[in-house]
């Protein structure tokens, strides 16, 4: 049986929780497969649409940086930029500057993005409406079992 340090005491894996991971996995990689699925057949690439709802899903008191974007979906520089000049070419999001600090880049979504993301954000609200409670059960099961 293997074990893992959990809040500094440790805690047998067993075989319940094994299954309880895979089958969290697995409830993860259907919703990531849906909406990967569904952003391709809306004509936006993945990373676009996460993208797109990175810049909706910022704070209200900070416009969002190419930094911001970079730490909201876990990419380096260089691939956030180039995310953004992709979506920048469909018309789909733009950049801008603000006073006082001229050398900040940011981003910000167009009419045609926000549309975009409007209709894509629906179908995800309902996917998860529906596949939500099981996935909410699967990460429920691994949590009760080890008292988190």
């Amino acid at each position: 049986m293997t074990r893992y340090e959990d809040n500094g005491h440790r805690a047998p894996i067993g075989d319940a929780d094994y299954r309880a991971l895979a089958e969290f996995r697995a409830r993860i990689r259907r919703f990531l497969h849906f909406s990967e699925d569904l952003a391709r057949r809306s004509g936006v690439e993945p990373a676009q649409y996460q993208l797109m709802l990175a810049i909706k899903g910022t704070p209200e008191d900070r416009p969002p940086t190419i930094s911001y974007l970079c730490n909201a979906l876990q990419i380096r520089h260089h691939s956030a930029v180039e995310l953004v000049n992709r979506t920048e070419a469909r018309a789909l999001v733009a950049r801008f500057r603000e006073a006082p600090d001229r050398r900040l880049v940011f981003v910000r979504l167009t009419e045609d993005g926000d549309r975009a993301l409007a209709a894509l954000a629906a179908h995800h609200l309902a996917e998860l409406r529906t596949a939500g409670p099981a996935l909410v059960r699967a990460l429920e099961s691994i949590l009760a079992h080890h008292n988190v």
